[in-house]
């Protein structure tokens, strides 16, 4: 299993709020993947991302590599390393003004070396499964948006939402409250296909057609992330803009 991310603060933020992290756990033979999108004013945004990322990938591994049965709940350990680490951001709030309110999404999970995939999501950064072979690409995650609402509602159309004036509009944040709600998926990653973890940085300036496009001419992850990035990046990204990606 190979494995790449980049971050970058994008050429109109003056800093950079994202943030990710790739950890292998070889005693369970997979890799903990995590993608974190901050939120709030001054740094407060960048340490809401930072606290996310390390307490969420540690508390995955610790509970992964304490298990004794092969039998393992992914959903409820997932789910329940977010609510912990939603704890430790939403403490951390509280201590200062200048932290209150603060938030991150989160997009992040376990992949298997023979490819089974567990994912969970808070916000809007994205899971995508990307398959060159078959010329396919699928968004795993779920967005917790204004406009995705909005589109599941029938307000406007998927294509509309594309260009909504509150499509960065969050509906759901890891920290901004004492509790908080995560969404699970499963997924089967199988030989030269990609997992490609964003932030709204990418999925904001990047279609899903060119991400596939690029997918089908990367030779690996780092080749896809660098490509990926290059694009936003040559496009003026309005936003910090990080990418994650995995292949088997």
């Amino acid at each position: 299993m190979k494995s790449f991310g980049l971050t970058d603060k994008g050429p109109t933020r003056s800093e950079n709020q994202d943030c990710f992290l790739l950890e292998l756990c070889p005693e369970k033979d997979c890799l903990i993947a995590a993608l974190c999108d901050g939120m709030g004013g001054a740094k407060a945004g960048g340490v809401a991302s930072q606290l996310c990322i390390k307490a969420f990938v540690s508390k995955v591994f610790e509970k992964l590599t304490a298990l004794t049965d092969k039998s393992v709940d992914y959903r409820g350990l997932l789910q329940s390393s977010c609510s912990e680490t939603n704890g430790v951001v939403y403490a951390y709030s509280r201590f200062s003004e200048e932290f209150n309110g603060m938030g991150t999404t989160l997009v992040g999970g376990i992949i298997k070396s023979n490819g089974n995939g567990y994912i969970i999501n808070i916000g809007d950064s994205r899971a995508y499964q990307i398959s060159p072979m078959k010329s396919s690409i699928r968004q795993i995650s779920r967005d917790h948006s204004l406009v995705e609402e909005l589109v599941r509602f029938g307000a406007i159309t998927r294509e509309e939402a594309k260009t909504h004036p509150k499509r960065n509009v969050i509906t759901r944040a890891l920290g901004t409250e004492e509790r908080t709600d995560s969404d699970f998926f499963s997924f089967r990653l199988r030989a030269g296909e990609f997992l490609l973890l964003c932030s709204d940085g990418l999925s904001n300036t990047v279609s899903d057609e060119e991400m596939l496009d690029l997918a089908c001419a990367a030779k690996d992850p780092e080749d896809l992330c660098r490509k990926l990035m290059e694009l936003a990046l040559q496009r003026e990204a309005r936003d910090n803009v990080t990418v994650v990606a995995v292949s088997k």
